[in-house]
């Protein structure tokens, strides 16, 4: 069982984030870089299958050179290897660019299954399993929080409001997972200290049949066109009880139409 796992490297959520003034771009090289977090959980269902199936595990991700920390974050979990797409062309490019970037590099490896996280925390869109799955001519199956793989079938319990429901497709299939699936592993030191030997293979936009033209800021299908950062907090209104707090208090409500 070959799989093959997305991993992208985002700004921690836990810290401040910010957009680039100079091209309303996320300012990555400030950010404190970390893996997506719904995508450790992709790379340890990944694992999971292949504990129980054969086979290994493939990272693949595109992003600068900063990005290879998550790369090896993947393989000190326990991937396998990793494929590095780099490009200084790339940058700016939105999810329609980085799908054909991603279609391209998968069109080089072999896959039996593709899994990659339901969404990404910097731009929160949870599209790129559909776009992948319409440009490789892939079945999808998407938010996942269990996955049985049987014979050449994958059969995954899609997460719903209500419960779930419960959708299998051939193989090869892209599947997109969410934080209820499992419980990724910590590293060990064992595994921190292998992943540094793991083999890591990067690639350019030529390397992979991908025209620089097609991707990049100025070639981008979406843009941003203006963005202002959070309101300053402020002071609040203050309640007085003289005997009418009660009323106060509900007249505030109903000021902000809470009430």
């Amino acid at each position: 069982m070959n799989i093959v796992v997305l991993v992208k490297q985002v700004p921690d959520s836990g810290s401040e984030r910010k957009l680039d003034p100079a091209d309303n771009t996320v300012a990555r090289a400030a950010a404190d870089n970390v893996v997506n977090e719904i995508d450790e959980y992709a790379i340890e269902e990944a694992l999971v299958v292949k504990e129980a199936q054969g086979g290994e595990v493939t990272v693949l991700t595109v992003g600068p050179d900063s990005a290879t920390d998550a790369i090896r974050k993947a393989l000190s979990m326990g991937a396998d290897k990793a494929v590095h797409i780099s490009d200084e062309a790339i940058k700016g490019s939105d999810a329609v660019q980085i799908s054909a970037v991603l279609a391209a590099a998968l069109g080089q490896l072999e896959y039996d299954l593709i899994i990659c996280g339901a969404e990404a925390t910097d731009s929160q869109m949870s599209v790129m399993p559909a776009l992948l799955a319409e440009r490789l001519g892939l079945p999808q199956l998407s938010g996942a929080r269990k996955l049985t793989v049987d014979g050449g079938t994958a059969k995954i319990e899609r997460q719903t409001d209500g419960g779930y429901w419960a959708v299998e497709a051939p193989l090869p299939a892209i599947v997109s997972t969410w934080d209820t699936i499992n419980e990724p592993r910590y590293p060990s030191f064992k595994g921190i200290m292998a992943a540094k030997k793991k083999p890591v293979e990067t690639k350019s936009l030529a390397d992979i049949g991908v025209d620089a033209s097609a991707v990049g800021l100025a070639n981008a299908t979406t843009q941003v066109l203006d963005f202002s950062g959070r309101p300053p907090k402020g002071e609040g209104v203050k309640v007085t009880d003289e005997g009418d707090g009660g009323q106060q208090f509900v007249d505030y409500l109903a000021s902000q139409k809470i009430v």
